[in-house]
């Protein structure tokens, strides 16, 4: 069979350090159209991937020779240019969040329905070797019943990361952002939380601030730095999560779950993927695979995961349903911390 032939739209880090050479690694795959609103930026990016570059997102996704779109520009965008392109009977890999409110991504599931064609979005931990096994020894009892789960994402912030590496980032930017570490971090972390315990949140109370990152004039930004949340998942199982963008030491991307008969640490200890303690005192390490940080980044396999789905035609790993949820508890946290009262999720 062809190649996939697949459009990005967004030349930021995301796409160059994984949308663009996962594509091109699978042998299914190739990318071979490119926008960013930095035409120099997507020229620079498409001289190594012999890419076509793209005056507009329209023009991208109107040629009729583009199979799949992946949406790696900003919050603001995905829901708008996934549309667009599903409208055109393109397949989506959309970045998270997978948007902004919760009627947009009904709107996204409704264009792919109608369309036939896959969304996917791009919750990347749960395609991780590390939290497959970790969810698969979890289903077998193995530290019986889960009675609480802790999860942390904290590192130094997207400024750190992003493609102009300063305060000027998009991340910092209301208007394109809308979320900030809740969004950013949190997608991350209420997804796989959701995945491992196979559970939906019933309830959350969210606190969020700013501490210390600050636009170029030295003014704190519009955006939470930092977050913390406690919550109810359907089962009754008890949560907590915390997020950061101030983390100025090693990169802490743990989760630990309690049950009944053990706990299970993942990525708490960088040299074992998985630790399970059990109550008779035995200890079990699982060494699966490391976790990518923003100095390392490792293959994610979201890319190889979305190019199956359309060749076989099969549902993806991360379905629009997940991307719903998953921001159905962000929307919930952030109203929760602007009210500063427990909510039950909307979904």
């Amino acid at each position: 069979m062809e190649k996939v032939r697949v459009g990005i739209i967004g030349c930021g880090m995301i796409t160059a350090r994984r949308h663009a050479p996962e594509y091109t690694d699978n042998p299914h795959s190739e990318v071979v159209a490119l926008y960013d609103f930095d035409q120099e930026r997507a020229k620079e990016l498409a001289a190594g991937y012999g890419a076509k570059v793209y005056a507009t997102v329209e023009e991208l996704i109107a040629d009729p020779e583009i199979d799949a779109v992946s949406i790696c520009s900003p919050n603001s965008t995905h829901a708008p240019y996934s549309i667009m392109a599903l409208e055109a009977g393109k397949h989506v890999l959309c970045e998270k969040p997978m948007a902004l409110e919760l009627a947009d991504t009904r709107k996204m599931m409704e264009a792919a329905e109608k369309a036939g064609k896959i969304l996917m979005i791009g919750h990347n931990q749960r395609l991780l070797p590390t939290h497959r096994k970790a969810r698969e020894l979890l289903q077998s009892g193995m530290i019986g019943n889960i009675l609480s789960i802790q999860s942390n994402f904290r590192h130094r912030g997207p400024e750190y990361w992003s493609v102009n590496r300063s305060n000027s980032t998009w991340f910092f930017d209301k208007n394109k952002a809308h979320f900030g570490a809740l969004g950013d971090l949190g997608a991350h972390k209420l997804d796989i939380i959701r995945f491992l315990t196979n559970d939906e949140v019933e309830d959350i109370c969210c606190e969020t601030v700013t501490r210390d990152k600050r636009y170029p004039d030295g003014r704190l930004i519009d955006l939470e730095d930092n977050a913390s949340a406690i919550f109810h998942m359907k089962s009754g199982v008890f949560g907590t999560m915390n997020v950061s963008w101030t983390n100025y030491g090693e990169e802490d991307n743990s989760t630990i779950i309690y049950g009944d008969k053990g706990v299970m640490k993942i990525f708490g200890d960088f040299a074992d993927d998985i630790v399970v303690e059990l109550r008779d005192d035995t200890r079990v390490k699982y060494q699966v695979g490391a976790i990518s940080t923003n100095q390392k980044q490792l293959k994610s396999g979201i890319i190889d995961d979305f190019v199956d789905s359309i060749i076989t035609g099969r549902q993806p790993t991360v379905t629009g349903k997940d991307g719903h949820n998953t921001l159905a508890v962000i929307v919930a946290g952030k109203k929760s911390a602007a009210e500063r009262r427990w909510l039950q999720v909307e979904y």
